[in-house]
């Protein structure tokens, strides 16, 4: 047995398909399935073939579904040179897996696929979407949402996506803002003797703090909102001279937004509705071509006139002002993103797939963090207060 392991573990890849065979006689496996995204435009993919190869150098088996990869520029040939077995279709995937890792919330033509006691390692943003919860409550999976997961006080799993929201919202806005598309027609950092355009932030955490670098780095007027007085102290001491960071108030919200010509909210209450910090009647007092990016849509959004928007038209116009709201974002740069988001994530596939979902949290505060929804019982308290719905302590199911 100790020769097996040399020689296994001693060799770069294991692309043998019977050597992997008798491999996985002899170690503890669990059955990972990564489907194909099937929402709109979303082109990442949940795994890379990086990540996968460190999942079955711990013994696991992976199935791909055919061209899960492909719009995030990795081939099928790459996950089955680490060792991966390629399936032909999404309902295959479901059926094999005992975990299942995506992107995306599962839509309506996955909901019968789920399998009772499956484990569902993706976003979820369960506050948003009534249907999906009520249908996640009915499949008794074991649901597990990235956005939930928290270790000491941060957020892991949102953190690589809100670090690429954040810069695409500053990078979308300033397009935005051109006459082309109704906006006012100003350039973000402006030209010599020409004023730049003025940028208010909401939200001083990853995707605001990065929105900030951003704009500023174009040379635009930005101000950055937050309630948190220390979190503004290190904002001050860090961002650029064209950068100001100011205490969050609606009064303060309001005044600015009358000078705004792009506007960013990036307001998060993990597992929450995300607060309504600008009102309709607010959109009469801003310029007409003022452009409002609302990175917190997952979560319902941070602007009340927001609607859920798609790559394929990504804006609304209401009362003359531009509403950029696209759900899934980091999914336009899907090579950056799908890398960015295995490299979080793997550590707590790792540690699901190694000891089962229930070990796992046993063992690890974070990973309970994440459950929301297992075995037909809500575990997340703002999921169940979101739709009033029974809430049931995760300890209960610890045991």
């Amino acid at each position: 047995m100790e020769f097996f392991y040399r020689k296994v573990f001693t060799n770069k890849y294991i692309t043998n398909f019977y050597l992997r065979k008798i491999f996985y006689l002899y170690t503890q496996t669990m059955k990972i399935g990564v489907p194909k995204e099937i929402k709109p435009q979303e082109a990442r993919v949940g795994l890379t073939p990086a990540g996968a190869l460190t999942l079955i150098h711990s013994g696991h088996q992976v199935y791909i579904q055919k061209e899960a990869g492909l719009l995030s520029g990795i081939t099928d040939e790459q996950y089955l040179y680490v060792g991966c077995e390629l399936v032909a279709d999404i309902e295959s995937i479901y059926s094999l897996a005992e975990m299942i890792i995506k992107v995306k919330e599962p839509l309506e033509r996955e909901y019968n696929l789920i399998q009772k006691g499956q484990l569902l390692f993706t976003y979820f943003h369960f506050a948003s979407s009534e249907q999906l919860t009520n249908a996640m409550v009915k499949s008794g999976a074991i649901c597990l949402a990235y956005e939930t997961v928290e270790e000491d006080g941060k957020l892991p799993l949102l953190i690589p996506m809100s670090e690429v929201a954040g810069r695409m919202a500053t990078q979308e806005g300033a397009k935005y803002l051109e006459k082309p598309f109704g906006g006012f027609g100003i350039l973000l950092g402006g030209v010599t003797g020409v004023q730049p355009a003025n940028v208010m932030i909401i939200g001083g955490g990853v995707s605001g703090t990065e929105a900030a670098r951003m704009a500023a780095g174009l040379g635009a007027n930005v101000t950055i909102l937050d309630t948190d007085l220390d979190r503004l102290r290190e904002l001050e001491s860090t961002m650029p001279a064209n950068v100001t960071p100011v205490y969050s108030n609606p009064f303060t919200i309001e005044e600015e937004l009358k000078r705004s010509h792009l506007i960013i909210g990036t307001v998060l209450i993990p597992g929450s509705k995300a607060p309504k910090l600008i009102r309709k009647e607010m959109l009469s007092q801003m310029m007409l071509g003022t452009v409002l990016v609302d990175v917190a849509i997952d979560q319902g959004g941070c602007f009340e006139t927001s609607e859920p928007t798609t790559h394929d038209a990504p804006i609304k116009i209401k009362e003359g002002i531009i509403h950029y709201a696209v759900t899934n974002m980091p999914g336009a740069v899907p090579n950056t993103s799908t890398t960015a988001l295995t490299n979080a994530t793997l550590k707590y596939a790792l540690q699901l797939a190694n000891k089962g979902w229930k070990n796992a949290c046993k063992e690890s505060k974070a990973l309970e963090k994440g459950l929301n929804i297992a075995r037909g019982k809500v575990v997340y308290k703002e999921v169940a207060e979101a739709f009033d719905l029974e809430y049931i302590e995760v300890s209960s199911f610890m045991h």
